[in-house]
């Protein structure tokens, strides 16, 4: 018996060394692919999305992380905060927005949406990729004073955020990378095109004559740079704004440290144009009036401005009204009510309205 004993403990033991040399592979981690709508006549991407696919898992962490306050210093401020989706993602009515100690940024925030098809980011170019966008301003000392470092050790002890990275990444995965991928699957979802004008491209809608008119008007006067469908050429232009003295920001110069590119910020999607005042790399312009006005009077003409404008662009009162009437047709009505972007839990705002359209 004791033989036989000794035989089957020495044959267990065997088989466990296999198994310990030989382990199972681990099941592979399984998560939902979510389908980015590219529309229809619309460039190619920048992103190669099949090389990142985004997932729901990823998506649903990242969107938490969007509007977490955790991300900041002091807890009080998040993505969102100066993002807001009824302002398709713009800061509502701030030319600067508030950050940690309730200090104020020194660019004015964009709004986020068709993200995609750019392929670096800030007012200067000075991003070049989306996954890394995050980074700034979590670290920057005037928005969300915040330490990746840190970042981790909070979400490491919040058992909410346990469950949603196993959930998108397998275990042990709070990490800044997956912290920015996540962020990324959520920021690449925001895709805006189902404005009035698009839905007239697509032929299920009709411009009224007004609009109408003011599109004739933009395509003559102002698509060069604001190129159709994005609404932006991704160029970098000095469209002759004097140097603000307290800001003294010289746009994509910071960059590149050519003189040439003083004063030249990217050309903004004109996309929700109406929910996204003040205007400008530095807000500016509290209203489209106040751009019109720029545009055609108040523009400081110097060697470096752009050579479309240097004469300004002419515009008379009855085609600012035109212009605006089709400008109206570029807000994206869905897109600023779509639940999936909206902060978990919470009523989607609605506050929102046109009155940066008129004097």
């Amino acid at each position: 018996m004791k033989i036989i004993s000794t035989i089957s403990l020495l044959f267990l033991l065997v088989l466990l060394a296999v198994g310990w040399m030989n382990p199972k592979p681990p099941k592979p981690h399984k998560t939902h692919p979510l389908a980015v709508s590219i529309p229809k006549g619309w460039p190619r991407p920048v992103y190669d999305l099949k090389k990142n696919p985004p997932t729901k898992e990823g998506f649903e962490l990242g969107r938490k992380l969007f509007y977490d306050g955790q991300l900041s210093k002091d807890g009080s401020v998040s993505c969102g905060s100066c993002h807001q989706q009824f302002a398709a993602f713009s800061t509502y009515e701030h030319g600067l927005s508030h950050g940690y100690g309730n200090g104020q940024t020194t660019r004015n925030a964009p709004g986020l949406y068709n993200l995609i098809w750019s392929k670096d980011f800030m007012a200067d170019g000075s991003v070049l990729h989306l996954k890394q966008q995050p980074l700034f301003p979590i670290t920057a000392p005037n928005e969300m004073a915040e330490t990746m470092e840190n970042v981790v050790v909070k979400l490491k002890k919040d058992t909410s955020y346990e469950r949603l990275f196993r959930r998108a990444y397998g275990r042990n995965t709070i990490n800044t990378a997956n912290i920015t991928d996540a962020l990324y699957q959520f920021m690449v979802m925001l895709v805006s095109a189902n404005s009035k004008y698009d839905q007239v491209m697509r032929g299920v809608g009709k411009f009224i004559l007004p609009e109408q008119l003011g599109y004739d008007i933009f395509k003559a006067k102002c698509a060069t740079c604001h190129q159709e469908p994005l609404f932006t050429d991704f160029s970098f232009r000095n469209i002759g704004m004097p140097l603000d003295p307290f800001l003294s920001d010289y746009g994509r110069m910071k960059v590149t440290g050519r003189p040439v590119d003083s004063l030249k910020f990217r050309v903004p999607s004109l996309r929700n144009v109406a929910l996204t005042a003040p205007y400008g790399h530095d807000g500016r312009f509290f209203s489209l009036m106040n751009l019109f006005e720029h545009y055609r009077k108040n523009m400081v003409v110097a060697p470096g401005t752009d050579s479309l404008l240097q004469h300004k662009i002419p515009l008379s009162n009855y085609e600012i009204g035109q212009l605006s009437a089709f400008l109206f047709t570029l807000t994206d009505s869905s897109f600023i009510s779509n639940p999936a972007f909206a902060q978990p839990g919470k009523p989607i705002s609605t506050q929102f309205n046109y009155q940066h359209l008129h004097p």
